[in-house]
């Protein structure tokens, strides 16, 4: 069952409050057929990249130059990577945790797109090095670089929750387009639809089990959320707990109702965020869900010390994970209608710090999967793995991205449905790029 503790009822709101059919509507019996879904993979701490990714024969590099710029502290040994081929012949190698994700290319169900970052505008190293085209603030703060990931640089609410605002007269419910499986993140707020936070396997009130006793307290709590305070702020805090509560009891109830999931997840934390989100997919028609915006997140990619084993474990779990979410899809018959893909602070040096890690820097190497990507790729330009080379503005291997997550996102928005008139709105700096899709989806 999905519940949620009554102190983080402040967390949840349901989008356009009393607006449009009631909380849901039970007659639907739609499957859906028009029915999509993005799922952000997010990276807390900074994921490396260059030992996700790792050239081994391409037009312009080979696996000599990763070693040299990488150092014996952090280079993966070539016979260990799992190979991929692009379209145009290049060789590159996924990290050996990540042979399932390896597989799921083979497959036609993953692509990798090369050097993202945040930017403002096209940027060249000599403009970043004289200062002359402005950037976005505190490139290498944890804080900040979450933020303007999920929000898209300059903006306050996420480019999520803003998609979600364009969309919403798709669902004809008012429950949750956007749901969270990790905490309340800006990239589910938007400025007229609020998200649900499912926490330890569900949403609604500790405690509510139908039992006499939590039966008097659910009626209590709802006598005290409905009383007239005569204070505006208040009130309204009321109302979105209100309703968080009754889409909790609306979602237990057609969790109840619906089967197992055959698919079998690992036993890790992604992977039972990944599986929460399923189940949810699962009942989609009895929500009257057409589109539907996750937030999951795995945490540990701060590796400033011992990296090789971190990604070991690190990369195994989401690697486990998110294949078995393709699997889900797969057996929920809604696999192309998925687009699950990955984000993170930002990419980390190719020069290794002296606790044989590495240090916070810009671009890195995203993944997306599912039916809907048309072709297994690298997409993008991916960068010169020299230290002080061209795409290197530090010396220290601080990839300048060719890709700004703008393009990024609004590739993966535009196929969720925001139209093309509407995609500067969600993106704010996607003007200032020539290309607004990228292609991968």
């Amino acid at each position: 069952m999905l519940r949620i503790g009554a102190g983080s009822l402040g967390l949840l709101g349901v989008g356009g409050r009393l607006g449009r059919l009631g909380l849901l509507n039970a007659q639907v019996t739609n499957p859906t057929p028009d029915y999509k879904a993005m799922v952000c993979v997010f990276l807390f701490g900074g994921n490396d990249g260059n030992n996700a990714v790792v050239p081994i024969q391409t037009g312009l590099q080979n696996y000599a130059g990763y070693a040299a710029a990488r150092g014996a502290g952090l280079t993966l040994a070539q016979n260990t990577l799992s190979q991929i081929a692009t379209a145009s012949g290049d060789v590159y190698g996924l990290h050996p945790s990540l042979a399932p994700l390896a597989a799921l290319y083979q497959k036609n169900r993953l692509a990798v797109v090369a050097n993202i970052g945040t930017l403002l505008k096209p940027l060249s190293k000599a403009q970043y090095a004289q200062g002359k085209i402005p950037v976005p603030t505190n490139l290498f703060s944890h804080s900040d670089q979450q933020q303007q990931w999920q929000t898209s640089p300059g903006s306050r609410t996420g480019w999520g929750g803003r998609a979600a605002d364009i969309l919403q007269a798709l669902n004809p419910t008012t429950f949750p387009t956007g749901v969270s499986t990790s905490g309340n993140p800006v990239f589910l707020a938007g400025q007229n639809t609020h998200p649900a936070s499912v926490s330890n396997g569900g949403l609604g009130l500790d405690g509510s089990d139908g039992s006499p006793a939590s039966v008097a307290r659910d009626k209590a709590f709802q006598q005290i959320l409905t009383f007239d305070t005569g204070m505006s702020l208040i009130q309204a805090a009321n109302g979105f707990a209100a309703d968080g509560i009754r889409a909790g009891k609306e979602l237990n109830a057609a969790l109840a109702s619906a089967g197992a999931l055959t698919t079998v997840f690992p036993n890790n934390g992604l992977a039972g965020q990944l599986k929460q989100v399923a189940q949810i997919m699962k009942v989609r028609a009895a929500l009257g869900m057409t589109r539907q915006i996750f937030f999951v997140s795995q945490g540990g990619y701060d590796t400033h010390t011992d990296q090789l084993a971190q990604h070991v474990n690190l990369f195994g779990e989401l690697s486990s994970a998110m294949s078995a979410f393709n699997d889900a899809t797969l057996e929920l018959g809604i696999d192309g209608q998925v687009v699950t893909f990955s984000e993170s602070d930002f990419g980390r040096t190719c020069q290794p710090s002296t606790g044989a890690g590495s240090d916070h820097a810009w671009g890195s190497h995203h993944f997306v999967m599912g039916g809907a990507v048309k072709a297994a790729d690298v997409y993008g330009k991916f960068p010169l793995l020299a230290l002080s080379g061209p795409d290197d503005v530090t010396g220290r291997g601080v990839w300048l991205p060719s890709t700004s997550m703008d393009q990024y996102a609004a590739t993966i928005a535009s196929w969720f449905g925001v139209p093309d008139a509407s995609l500067a709105g969600v993106f704010p700096n996607l003007a200032n790029f020539t290309s607004n899709k990228l292609g991968f989806v």
